[in-house]
């Protein structure tokens, strides 16, 4: 298992004194939430893009790729009624893969649950087939630029389309191609209901399960609560997946530097490096 750490939680930091935070505190790779760097990354000069892939490269870390995609611009619609939002929203997908390629990244969280819910117009059915188009249609690009986008699940909790790693794979497999893949949430898992074992669930992304964000269900770091990461490591394990574990936390009042490090002393009694 290799080790990332979510960059907002580094609030108001320059991107480069992330890299060093993570390069100093162990971690291998750095996730990008774009709404850090500008409101718009067509904003976001080659030169400033170059720049930034080069501080990763001296700090020896990965920018390993983009979340919480749709913060900024306000205003976007995956899946909404209005065809012309949709395609600014498909648009914005784009640039987005281009930004994420040309920091070094191969992966995009989709998540964005306010940017996702079925509205009251629409059935899930018809949310669903717009959602699979707008991806659709970015699959060409993606596999140019070899970016993965992977759908995030998210908890009833945050929106009303999909919400279970079931549901996900549902979206993986209308999509249908090998650069849409399934994002693995432990607060999220948590969170999908039933009671059922964290190791069951996991199971159930077999086969699509692309990246994966390590936290806890009280929504701070990995080992911060009482989320059990046994049964984690355990699906984790059966289902082959070896990539990254990245660390996203909500909660930034703790500061930077004991996020980082409490989140990898806990990773690393977990996955010993």
């Amino acid at each position: 298992m290799k080790f990332a750490m979510c960059n907002e939680f580094c609030d108001g930091w320059p991107l480069e004194d992330a890299l060093k935070l993570a390069r100093d505190t162990g971690y291998h790779g750095v996730e990008v939430a774009p709404y850090t760097l500008a409101d718009d990354v067509r904003d976001i000069p080659m030169s400033r893009r170059d720049k930034l892939r080069s501080a990763a490269e001296t700090a020896g870390v990965q920018i390993i790729g983009l979340h919480w995609l749709l913060v900024k611009p306000v205003g976007l619609y995956v899946n909404g009624p209005d065809a012309a939002l949709r395609k600014k929203t498909r648009d914005y997908f784009s640039a987005l893969i281009d930004f994420c390629s040309d920091l070094g990244g191969d992966r995009m969280v989709i998540g964005s649950p306010k940017s996702r819910n079925v509205v009251p117009e629409l059935t899930y059915a018809q949310a669903f087939e717009y959602a699979r188009e707008t991806f659709s249609s970015l699959m060409e690009q993606a596999a140019e630029r070899g970016v993965k986008l992977c759908i995030e699940p998210l908890s009833p909790a945050e929106t009303n389309f999909i919400t279970t790693v079931k549901e996900g794979v549902a979206l993986c497999k209308a999509v249908n191609h090998p650069n849409f893949r399934l994002h693995l949430d432990v607060k999220a898992m948590c969170g999908e209901g039933e009671g059922r074992p964290l190791d069951d669930i996991i199971m159930d992304g077999k086969d699509f399960a692309a990246h994966l964000h390590v936290n806890d269900a009280n929504r701070n770091g990995p080992g911060w609560g009482d989320t059990d990461y046994a049964p984690i490591k355990r699906g984790l394990a059966a289902i082959g997946y070896d990539d990254y574990a990245s660390v996203e936390v909500f909660d930034f009042s703790f500061g930077a530097e004991t996020i980082a490090r409490k989140s990898i002393e806990f990773l690393k009694k977990v996955w010993p490096q």
